[in-house]
């Protein structure tokens, strides 16, 4: 806090335009990141826009997708999708390399999960490489629209079961 008792930025997590546009109605305050679920299989176009429109960075949480995903009636990886395994052997890399390339070049920040030393180092050598635009283009395809978390419009103080005190 600023000696005026402002904050000087503030994050979000999970919020979707609406969200945005009730909090900006009602304060000055731009959040400077907005913490969101994005991976190959739920890119959140129309999310990642808006944020760019206000000057929000957006921050990917379960950047690789999680273990397991449904799509097209399957239960998979994106760790396993051919398309991201084609464009990592092309390179020389590993499917998680990939999507976290994917990730940076379109401008997001990442926050991929792991408690293994090997696997952080791995997902820390991912600038030594760039993904062309056709590239790009095949993962931003994979899309899905399919959220595999919580649906943040029906996050509320009723369904979280817990007392959310007023700020």
């Amino acid at each position: 806090m600023l000696a005026g008792g402002e904050v000087r930025a503030i994050g979000v997590s999970n919020f979707i335009p609406e969200h945005l546009n009730r909090l900006l109605a009602q304060t000055s305050v731009v959040p400077a990141v907005n913490q969101i679920e994005a991976h190959p299989y739920f890119r959140q176009p129309e999310l990642l826009a808006a944020n760019a429109e206000h000057g929000i960075l957006s921050q990917a949480w379960s950047p690789i997708g999680g273990i397991t995903f449904y799509r097209d009636g399957s239960h998979g990886s994106t760790l396993q999708d051919p398309v991201i395994g084609e464009i990592a052997a092309a390179h020389g890399k590993t499917p998680a390399q990939v999507m976290l390339r994917w990730h940076l070049q379109q401008g997001r920040q990442v926050i991929p999960k792991s408690v293994t030393p090997s696997r952080i180092r791995e997902n820390f050598d991912v600038f030594d490489f760039e993904l062309a635009a056709d590239q790009l283009a095949a993962i931003d395809a994979l899309d899905t629209g399919v959220r595999g978390g919580p649906e943040p419009a029906d996050i509320t103080r009723a369904s979280s079961g817990r007392e959310i005190p007023e700020a």
